[in-house]
Formats: structure tokens, sequence, C-alpha cells
């Protein structure tokens, strides 16, 4: 673990069979990590994501991550793995929370995850005090969605075909999804005169919902980028928006449905889902280095060692 190393390669560097090897790693994990009673203490903080651990011809299976984010909260150190459970549904999440003592549920004060309700259902039933928070990552990517659907319907209907690389809307897709403050003198004039075609009208529309979204999120003092994110959500469900604007009132739909979550980041700093992505991104580099796994406990035990916080017990 300390070297990125597959089991295969440990075993094939101490001459031993692979069981052997794999068996004396697990015996190790299970006396210093798995069986310690401390591992859970001090959490206050989750986090909780889906993983796919393995691609099949029938398709992908699918884990879910559970993550300690109270030290990046705290600013005390990284977050670390606690738990891996088979399956992304509502109710593997759930039963995991009921299995936990009910003093270590009181002490939740917040979850992090991404939109899928089975996540929150779960959550606001076993722990009604605890404030699920949206991360950002899936709201901005949402009003991206939203964006682009908007651009490829009017490529259709202003010339009734997909967009060709010399074609105003699409040649300007990527400066589109650009950040303002991003933008070089260029890509403002080409801006400028796609806009200036009333049949970019609606595009015009969706970019500045696009932005205000990027903006308040972006805003270094959370009290006003929670108030600028109210402000939009308010103009984007209200019932004089143009129903021309499609994509943006269905935005407006999917966001006032999550509007407490969403805004509840705003006032939680530190609680996000970025240090769970990172972590399901070495859980993807451990999967490459062991070639894929077929076993899902070896999985879960590897991903503990890995992600769990092992390496503090290795050196103290």
């Amino acid at each position: 673990m300390i070297d990125h190393l597959s089991v295969s390669r440990v075993a094939a560097h101490l001459g031993v069979a692979w069981h052997t090897a794999n068996n004396a790693i697990i015996n190790e994990g299970q006396r210093l990590l798995f069986n310690d009673p401390a591992r859970f203490d001090g959490v206050t903080v989750l986090g909780v994501d889906e993983h796919v651990w393995r691609h099949t011809r029938y398709g992908d299976k699918y884990v879910t991550a559970i993550i300690d984010l109270t030290p990046v909260r705290n600013k005390t150190g990284p977050a670390r793995l606690l738990d891996v459970l088979e399956g992304r549904s509502k109710q593997a999440f759930k039963q995991w929370l009921q299995n936990r003592p009910q003093p270590w549920r009181d002490k939740i004060e917040s979850i992090a995850m991404d939109g899928f309700s089975g996540f929150k259902s779960a959550a606001e039933e076993v722990i009604p005090k605890a404030q699920t928070v949206l991360d950002p990552f899936h709201v901005v990517r949402w009003a991206s969605s939203m964006l682009d659907d908007c651009r490829r319907r009017a490529q259709q209907e202003i010339l009734g075909r997909r967009g060709h690389k010399s074609d105003p809307l699409y040649k300007n897709r990527r400066v589109l999804l650009t950040r303002i403050s991003y933008l070089t003198e260029t890509n403002k004039k080409q801006l400028t005169r796609l806009f200036s075609d009333e049949r970019h009208l609606e595009v015009d529309c969706s970019w500045s919902m696009y932005q205000r979204v990027v903006t308040a999120y972006n805003e270094p003092d959370r009290r006003r980028g929670k108030k600028l994110m109210q402000e939009l959500i308010k103009l984007i469900t209200a019932p004089d928006l143009p129903i021309e604007l499609i994509e943006v009132k269905r935005l407006g739909k999917t966001l006032k449905k999550h509007a407490q979550s969403i805004l509840a980041y705003f006032d939680r700093p530190g609680t996000s889902n970025g240090p769970t992505e990172a972590i399901n991104g070495r859980l993807e580099h451990l999967r490459g280095i062991a070639l894929g796994f077929r076993n899902l406990t070896n999985y879960i035990a590897r991903c503990l060692l890995e992600s769990g916080g092992f390496k503090k017990q290795l050196h103290p």
C-alpha cells in the first residue's frame, strides 16, 4: 500500500503465492484498521458518492463510498474513506446509517452529496437533524447542461441540423462555458458577435443564467454568494418567465427542488464533495494498478487500506 503495488507484485517479490501475500495484508489491515473501535470517532461531516468498481459486458457494477470530511472542514488534514457499500441504492446507505450507534448519528452535522435523491432520502429518514449539502460541482454541471441543450435546440431550429465547425453556435460552444473572468478580449468579441444575432436570444439568456450560477459560487463573501443564488432561483422560477426559455425553466424546477441543500453550502464552509471525488480518483488508480478486481470483498479491503487512514497506523 505504501508503494502502491498490486498483491501480485508483492507476492512475486517475496516469492510466495498470491493468497499467502493477500491474507497477510488483509490480516494486518484487520488488526490495525478494520477492527479499530476508534475508526469512526470524531466524525461530524460525511460525504457520500457512487463509484464504479467493475466494468462488465453486461453493465457497470457500483458501490457507495462514504467519506469522513471532518478533517477538511476543520482544516486538520485530508479526508479519509470510512466505508464502501455494495450497490448505490437508498437502502444501502440507509442501512449503513442505521447500523451506527445513535450517539454517533447525533453528532453528524451535515452530509455532502450529489443530486441523487436516494442518498438524501436515506439521510433525512435516519438523521433528520443533519443538513444535506448539494455539491457545487453538480449544480454548475446542471447549469452547463442547460446551456448546451439550449444551444443545440437553437442550432436545430435555425439550420435544421447539427452544428458544423463553421457554425457560430457550434464554433463558440467552449467559449460559452468559460467563466466571465477568464474570457479574453477575443472571446468577448466572439460572444458579442454571437449575441448580436436575434436568433440567438434564447442562448444569450441561458448563458446569462449559467454565468450567474458560477458567479454565486465564486463569490468570496459567502453571505453575498447565498443571496445571489437565492435571487437566481427566484428569477428562473418566476411565473412570468418567457415560455421560450424551455431549458431555463427546467433548470429552475431542479434548483427549486434542491434549494435547501444548495443554499446550505454557503452556510457550511469546507462541506463539499470535492475531497470525495479526489478519493474516488485514488480508487480508480488502485483499480488500474491491480488491472481490475473480480472479488468485491478484496476490493473493499484494498480501498480502505489505500484511503482509510492506514498510513497513520503504520507510521504513528
